[in-house]
């Protein structure tokens, strides 16, 4: 656990190009082994057979320096919650109770998921808008694993997933944009109209299934059968580029016509999580994201984005447990994290 902790935040927290709207770019890709059942049909000895597979394999290609491979099912609860806050996971596969793995890089840039709903998931995240950067990353690695794992492929469908949503390339690309302005500016229909127009999926900070806590959303396409990987990635492309144009639209409003209004709002944030003695993490990510929003426009100066990247993944549960050496009451993890705020962001 402590390996993790070392790297203050993943990838996908570092920033990167477009950075004040878009936090990061992630690309995956779902495959199965052929002559396997999916893992819905497959009994306990197969879904066992396949990870000791899949888990050799991904060692002996090794595929980035300082690679770890975790078998899900033999870790701490608190551990396999701090993966998920970093991204690294998502809740099911954390939760599941079969046999399932995780291989991530130190830079937490690659990730290889055995297990979850497909036999094997791998992705790349880049921090900022780098969509394109990750698919060729990813794509890299995609054909190192296929020189070693038999994929189940079929030449009139394409890649075969275990969720018919997922066939042909098997590909998820995703954004991860930071909306603010478009909240307060009750103006997030414009971003669900495209998002519907496009066919594009809009989800919260930890996808399907979740809210959009700190004004964090993600966009990501739905089609994946009868399009190539670089039409997935060209077409979401411009649909991050169509949004990065409406919020610093909006955002720009908000500058030009309510300057002293949102000013206000944001020292408010401030003030709040000077005085606060105890908070909790939803409150603490929607206070950060008007910080935030203070520093992407130039109206706090003394804030870094690097602060508050930190300050997203120390306020959450796990992170802070993490910190107090183990599992704490959620009153005692209330009083930390604000006191862990005040001195972030030097409010003491």
């Amino acid at each position: 656990m402590q390996e993790v902790m070392n790297n203050s935040v993943g990838e996908w927290l570092r920033g990167g190009p477009e950075n004040d709207v878009v936090i990061s770019s992630r690309v995956r890709l779902a495959r199965n082994v052929e002559g396997c059942r999916f893992l819905p049909k497959a009994d306990e000895q197969e879904i066992a057979r396949i990870e000791t597979m899949l888990s050799s394999k991904i060692l002996s290609c090794k595929l980035r320096p300082g690679l770890v491979y975790y078998r899900l099912d033999e870790l701490e609860p608190l551990f396999r919650q701090l993966l998920v806050e970093r991204h690294l996971m998502g809740r099911d596969h954390a939760e599941a109770d079969w046999r399932r793995g995780l291989a991530f890089c130190p830079q937490e840039r690659l990730c290889l998921l055995v297990n979850e709903e497909d036999h094997l998931r791998v992705q790349v995240v880049y921090g900022g808008f780098q969509l394109e950067r990750a698919w060729r990353e990813l794509n890299e690695v995609d054909d190192v694993l296929a020189g070693v794992i038999p994929y189940a492929f079929s030449p009139d469908y394409g890649y075969l997933t275990a969720c018919p949503t997922n066939v042909g390339t098997g590909m998820r690309a995703s954004v991860m944009v930071h909306l603010p302005a478009l909240v307060m500016a009750r103006e997030m229909d414009k971003v669900v109209d495209l998002a519907q127009r496009l066919h594009l999926a809009l989800r919260g900070l930890y996808g399907e299934g979740t809210h959009a806590s700190a004004d964090l959303y993600q966009v990501s396409n739905q089609v994946t059968i009868g399009v190539t990987e670089e039409e997935i990635i060209e077409q979401l492309t411009a649909a991050s580029g169509e949004i990065m144009s409406l919020e610093r639209g909006a955002r720009e409003e908000f500058f030009v016509h309510n300057r002293a209004k949102l000013k206000e709002r944001i020292d408010r944030a401030l003030s709040m999580l000077a005085s606060a003695t105890t908070i909790s993490s939803e409150e603490a990510l929607h206070l950060l994201s008007q910080v935030r929003l203070g520093v992407e426009m130039k109206l706090v100066t003394d804030v870094s984005l690097e602060t508050l990247n930190e300050l997203l993944l120390l306020t959450l549960p796990a992170h802070l447990q993490t910190i107090l050496g183990g599992k704490v009451e959620v009153l005692k993890r209330d009083e930390v994290r604000a006191d862990c705020v005040r001195k972030k962001l030097g409010l003491n």
